[in-house]
């Protein structure tokens, strides 16, 4: 009546605001397993398998997602197990689509256990993400986020920090690493050689002729920092390689030019410098450049940088920049090295070569 009145005096009421529910982060839901419903917002960081088990790879199935606050988040008690109705699967599930993970979504559902672990049951609404497909090799959600609108030496140091939150490997742990990032796509038994190309059986790593090693791309000697966890062990710059090829590069530069190195189609060499076929040099830029941005000086070892010389020696440099830069433009990231830096992400150090994801920062911090 009272309303009715007002309106008739031509008082106008303002409606209340609908009710709306905040989203809340995973350490909130973490807390509040009480059978309530909320929205949560987290970075998709794989997928539970088991209580304390959460796979980033080789996803089983659609049904569940694991959600955390950090994108490179390994420790399953800072996670929320999310289940997935079947209405939703097609579109989040990680089989399907596993180009989801490391992107920030949100679920509202009920906070109650799954797996025996904190979760999200019953989900009524995903939303965020691309969802639909997608696959590895993508730059994962907000990883550069602190990257962004940087460039030059800004976007060097943001970088610089975004990748050194990684996960370091010890020397024996790189074989099997390697087995892993660059298996034949054709043949999931052999490991594709980077400079000579060749499909090789991943059994036969070692140190005897027609064996396959683990070569350093920028070379340990430049810096000298040898075999010990760290650059040395880091496998975004650490590839397999015929034995004797490997002997061919030694600890050369990178230039154009030389006479055929046998047993490597495609590749020269001369006194100062080395030149892998065509299909693979503008990986080997792009792993230099990675070196040259993860490796500052600040975490006791060398500040390893790109320069315009060869015949750079024991020095912490590794050249020739303006051609590692023409070989990144004329051969960009294809399949291969796309999946492979997703994989090392997933199962390995959980950092990226940023200039696979984004080839133009290249010329934005070498000029």
């Amino acid at each position: 009546m009272v309303g009715v009145v007002l309106a008739l005096l031509g008082i106008g009421i303002t409606p209340a605001p609908a009710a709306t529910t905040a989203s809340i982060t995973v350490a909130t839901a973490l807390q509040r397993q009480d059978g309530s419903v909320a929205t949560v917002e987290g970075y998709v960081v794989g997928q539970p398998t088991a209580t304390t088990t959460v796979v980033r790879s080789n996803f089983p199935n659609d049904y569940a997602l694991a959600l955390a606050d950090s994108a490179s988040q390994t420790n399953t008690a800072s996670m929320v197990y999310v289940q997935i109705p079947s209405a939703f699967r097609a579109q989040y599930g990680l089989q399907t689509n596993p180009g989801l993970l490391g992107q920030k979504i949100a679920v509202t559902g009920t906070l109650t256990a799954y797996f025996s672990h904190p979760g999200l049951k019953d989900g009524t609404a995903f939303t965020g993400g691309s969802g639909g497909g997608g696959g590895g090799g993508s730059d994962p959600g907000d990883y550069y986020a602190n990257a962004e609108g940087k460039t030059g030496a800004a976007l060097k140091s943001a970088l610089h920090t975004i990748i050194s939150n990684q996960t370091k490997l010890s020397y024996d742990q790189v074989w099997n690493a390697l087995k892993d990032t660059d298996q034949d796509p054709a043949n999931t038994n052999n490991v594709i050689l980077l400079y000579s190309g060749r499909s090789q059986s991943k059994s036969t790593n070692g140190g005897d002729p027609n064996d396959w090693n683990r070569e350093h791309v920028w070379a340990k000697s430049h810096g000298d920092f040898g075999t010990a966890t760290g650059p040395g062990t880091d496998v975004h710059h650490l590839r397999p390689e015929d034995v004797s090829v490997n002997a061919a590069r030694g600890n050369l530069d990178f230039d154009n030019g030389g006479t055929t190195v046998s047993e490597c189609p495609g590749c020269a060499a001369d006194g100062d410098s080395f030149s892998p076929r065509a299909a693979v040099r503008g990986d080997v830029a792009r792993m230099i450049l990675y070196m040259a941005v993860r490796y500052e000086g600040g975490d006791g070892w060398p500040n390893l940088e790109p320069n315009n010389s060869v015949n750079n020696g024991s020095a912490p440099y590794h050249g020739k920049l303006t051609v590692l830069k023409a070989w990144s433009a004329a051969d960009p990231p294809d399949t291969f090295e796309k999946r492979r830096n997703q994989v090392i992400y997933d199962n390995w150090q959980h950092n990226r070569n940023p200039f696979i994801d984004h080839p133009d920062w290249v010329n934005s911090i070498w000029p």
